[in-house]
């Protein structure tokens, strides 16, 4: 049936504070399995880090930035490879959280099914589950974060704002995640968003190398990336500046985060109508 037939789909959401029983429910039950949750979350972006940042950085040492008021900067590769890698574990954290636990949830356990039978609408479930993989990815980078300060990466006082740019990060992706949760008719699907998308995404956005060796119709499509984003946001902080155009990033994140969960939430709606 086309989208037309059913405006009921996309209509504005109808959200309650009912949802945070549902955020409340995922996090009892994530307690039991939160110190091997919080492992696998940080093991590989800490191992990224070592390999690439002690390994490749001895040999790169430093890397030349663009300042925006114009000039370059040589930036030690552990710092430019860390603070774009944060970003990184919280996108895959949002995106494996709202993807295959989400996804457990709602087709395979039957969970969704089971919470609509009590006063709790099918809007809140999805805002409860985007808002739970973003608290994933947010525990997951401040933990990430730990370490770093704990290696003595960045001491920039500036840091702190980083979790909140980090926050975003996640709303951002699990939104994203959430239109293919809605979308999928089994695991194997997801392969496709992680191919296509995500690891081209990660090469393009500057985490591993700076955006400027890119040609530049690459770092045009790079710049409308979500993860380009956060990273642009993020590195300054690392350096102890200022993000230059902060207002800027911040609104396309929050467009895409916004954009992305009215999507979802009409798919979720269609797929629950069938």
């Amino acid at each position: 049936m086309s989208a037309s037939r059913h405006p009921a789909w996309w209509g504005a959401p109808r959200l309650s504070l009912r949802f945070a029983a549902v955020w409340l429910r995922n996090l009892l039950v994530w307690r039991k399995l939160a110190v091997p949750s919080l492992v696998g979350n940080i093991a590989e972006p800490l191992i990224w880090l070592v390999a690439f940042g002690y390994g490749m950085g001895a040999l790169v040492g430093t890397v030349t930035v663009a300042l925006p008021q114009g000039g370059t900067e040589a930036v030690p590769y552990l710092v430019f490879l860390a603070s774009g890698s944060i970003c990184m574990s919280a996108m895959n954290a949002a995106t494996f959280e709202a993807l295959y636990s989400a996804f457990s949830r709602m087709h395979v356990q039957k969970t969704w099914d089971g919470i609509l039978n009590a006063p709790v609408t099918l809007d809140d479930i999805v805002l409860a589950e985007m808002l739970w993989a973003a608290f994933k990815a947010l525990f997951t980078a401040a933990a990430i974060l730990g370490v770093m300060l704990a290696l003595g990466i960045s001491h920039s006082p500036k840091l702190a704002l980083a979790w909140a740019v980090l926050g975003l990060t996640g709303i951002t992706f699990a939104s994203l995640a959430l239109i293919f949760n809605a979308l999928a008719k089994g695991y194997d699907f997801f392969t496709y968003y992680f191919t296509l998308f995500l690891t081209p995404m990660m090469f393009l956005s500057g985490v591993f190398f700076p955006r400027e060796q890119l040609p530049t119709w690459v770092q045009a499509v790079s710049d409308i990336l979500p993860l380009t984003h956060a990273v642009q946001l993020v590195r300054p902080l690392f350096l102890d500046r200022w993000p230059a155009n902060a207002a800027l990033h911040l609104a396309i994140l929050a467009a895409y985060a916004a954009g992305a969960f009215w999507v979802a939430l009409a798919l979720t709606r269609r797929r629950f109508a069938r």
